[in-house]
């Protein structure tokens, strides 16, 4: 089934794991909350610029565990506290920031895994759309977190660079599959090869983000794009067809698209969902579709295997 189960033998559980929630289970370095069926997950570091720790990444694998668990949520705003969205890697251990792998899980082979990838690849896993408002710097990290996101809109002050060549690493967080299939190869490259931070209207030039926005806009025009999917569409459609965008990308030929194509509207077409989208447009009426998340999808993707890491 698409739906996705929490993989906890996978993940790192070192001691920050247990320092990632509070006593009374609040998260501490992201801030959860939920109404009118939209989730929005604020990266909350505001003195730091929220940049990015292994406390927030434990703390986003949790929280998009509990809004894929919930079917009140059906679609996902992230945004940052205070004047950043994110800049980056925590680098107060200096040097040593990537070499002692702070930022990273350990494994039982030889490497440590990105800590920024296990962020990307359960936001590609996820069964809600997400939509991020990029409200200030997006840096490192802080930008490529964003690639795995449905829409992406920026505030008019937003400053957002791949800035790893110019720490002397490599882009991370999966960035080397998503950018060049959001912004093509050409574009991609130098945006990674120069390193150089960039403005919000080049972002859009680009084709990285959908809009940029006065700063105190940006979070309304998040919620309508929200809503309009909430207000509209079926969860169990919107969960399949996000991951039939997504999955088809690296599909070697469209036969592989026909396939899930064909599944999907079969399993759907008989769906009671289906039915109240067909009558409630034919009786106009705003349709109201009862079909969850957590239940009623249906295994579309049969040739699909899950990669591992090793």
């Amino acid at each position: 089934r698409l739906l996705v189960q929490s993989d906890l033998q996978s993940r790192l559980h070192d001691s920050w794991m247990c320092s990632a929630m509070s006593a009374k289970g609040k998260y501490t370095e992201i801030i959860y909350e939920v109404s009118d069926n939209i989730a929005t997950v604020t990266l909350h570091r505001p003195d730091n610029m929220n940049a990015f720790t292994g406390v927030m990444m434990n703390e986003l694998l949790q929280v998009f565990d509990e809004i894929d668990a919930d079917d009140n949520v059906r679609a996902v705003i992230v945004t940052g506290s205070g004047r950043a969205f994110c800049a980056g890697a925590d680098l107060s251990h200096g040097a040593d920031t990537f070499s002692d792998g702070k930022l990273s899980g350990q494994t039982p082979t030889s490497v440590r895994r990105d800590g920024g990838g296990m962020v990307t690849l359960r936001m590609f896993k996820c069964n809600k759309p997400i939509i991020g408002a990029i409200n200030g710097a997006a840096v490192g990290i802080g930008a490529t977190m964003t690639l795995p996101m449905d829409i992406r809109i920026a505030a008019d002050s937003a400053k957002i660079g791949f800035v790893f060549t110019r720490r002397g690493i490599v882009p991370e967080a999966c960035s080397s599959w998503f950018l060049p299939r959001l912004v093509g190869i050409s574009q991609a490259q130098e945006w990674v090869l120069t390193g150089r931070v960039f403005l919000a209207d080049e972002a859009m030039r680009g084709g990285l983000v959908r809009s940029i926005h006065p700063q105190a806009e940006l979070q309304q025009v998040a919620r309508e794009l929200a809503k309009e999917i909430v207000d509209n569409a079926a969860p169990v459609s919107v969960a399949l067809a996000r991951q039939m965008m997504w999955r088809m990308l690296g599909a070697s030929h469209p036969m592989e698209a026909h396939r899930v194509d064909s599944r999907g509207i079969q399993e759907r077409g008989r769906s009671a969902d289906t039915r109240e989208g067909v009558m409630s447009f034919l009786q106009k009426r705003p349709a109201v579709f009862n079909d969850k998340v957590t239940t009623d999808i249906p295994d579309i993707f049969v040739d699909w295997e899950e990669p591992e890491f090793f």
